[in-house]
C-alpha cells in the first residue's frame, strides 16, 4: 500500500501558502464579496486561495486531477485533489475566526474515489489537523510537532456531546423531528459549525455530529481525519465516506444510534 507521506507533506505546503493568503485578507475592510448562483457568498480570498493551491499542484503533481469549490474539475485520472479554499466563508466575511482551508487527496478504488490524505487548516484559530491513510490522524503546528488524535469512548447518548452547524436544512428534508429528539436525549449540544465539529469528534472533545447538506469538498478532508482517529464517517444513509451529500460522524460507538435518530421520521 502506498504510504502517501509525500502527498501529506505537499498538502501541508499547500496549506501554508493558503493560510498566508487568507490571513492577509481576513478582516480587510476592502474585502470583495460576491453572491454565487446558489446564493452563498464567495470572497476574493476564496478565489485567490484556490488559484494558489491549483497553481502549486499543477507544478508538483501535473498528472493529478483537481476538484475545487470555486473552479470545478480539471484533469482526469486515478488521483484527485479536492479543495475547499475557505470552508466557512460566511464566518470569514464577518470576521468570525471559525473557517479553514480543506485539502484532500482522493484515489480511485472499490466504491469510487476515497480520501487518502486530508489537511484541515484553521489559521485564525491557530489550529491544524491532518491524516494519511494507514498512518493515523494528528494535530499540531507541523508534521514534526504534533499529537495523535483519538476519538472518545463515550457509549451512551445521555453522556454524549452533539455538535452541528445550524437547524437549516433538517426541516427541508423532513428530519427535524428526529434531530430535535436527538438534542433532547444527549448531554450537550453546541452549534460550532462547518469543519470544526468533525475535528472535535476526531479529538474526542465531541462525540457525534451531523449536517443535512454538504458537498464533496466540505467532507473529503474531514472524513479521513475522523476515520484515521478511530471514528466513523458516513452519509445519513449510512454509506461510508464523503459521497452522500450529507454527513454523520461519531466515535463509532454511537453511530448506529445517531443515524437512527436522524432517519427516525424520514
Amino acid at each position: 500500500m502506498p504510504d502517501y507521506l509525500d502527498d501529506l507533506r505537499l498538502a501541508h505546503v499547500l496549506a501554508d501558502a493558503a493560510d498566508a493568503a487568507t490571513m492577509d485578507r481576513f478582516k480587510a475592510l476592502d474585502l470583495k464579496v460576491e453572491t454565487k448562483p446558489d446564493m452563498t457568498p464567495v470572497s476574493e480570498a476564496d478565489k485567490a486561495a484556490e488559484e494558489l493551491i491549483r497553481g502549486q499542484l499543477q507544478r508538483a503533481r501535473p498528472r493529478d486531477a483537481i476538484l475545487g469549490e470555486e473552479y470545478g474539475i480539471e484533469g482526469t485520472g486515478p488521483r484527485r485533489w479536492v479543495i475547499d479554499p475557505i470552508d466557512g466563508t460566511k464566518n470569514y466575511v464577518r470576521g468570525v475566526p471559525v473557517w479553514a482551508t480543506l485539502i484532500s487527496l482522493m484515489e480511485a478504488g472499490e466504491g469510487g474515489y476515497q480520501p487518502v490524505v486530508g489537511v484541515v487548516s484553521a489559521p485564525a484559530l491557530g489550529r491544524r489537523w491532518w491524516a494519511a491513510k494507514g498512518h493515523g490522524a494528528f494535530t499540531g503546528r507541523s508534521l514534526s510537532s504534533a499529537s495523535r488524535l483519538k476519538v472518545s469512548r463515550v457509549s451512551k447518548m445521555s453522556d454524549a456531546s452533539f455538535a452541528y452547524s445550524s437547524l437549516t436544512g433538517w426541516e427541508d428534508q423532513g428530519r427535524l423531528g428526529g434531530f430535535l429528539d436527538l438534542t433532547r436525549e444527549v448531554w450537550r449540544t453546541r452549534a460550532y459549525g462547518d469543519f470544526w465539529p468533525y475535528m472535535m469528534v476526531a479529538e474526542g472533545a465531541v462525540d457525534i455530529c451531523a449536517e443535512p447538506e454538504l458537498s464533496l469538498w466540505d467532507m473529503a478532508a474531514t472524513a479521513i481525519v475522523v476515520t484515521e482517529a478511530g471514528g466513523t464517517f458516513t452519509g445519513l444513509d449510512g454509506r461510508p465516506g464523503p459521497h452522500s451529500g450529507n454527513a454523520a460522524a461519531s466515535n463509532g460507538l454511537l453511530h448506529d444510534e445517531l443515524l437512527g435518530y436522524l432517519n427516525e421520521r424520514y
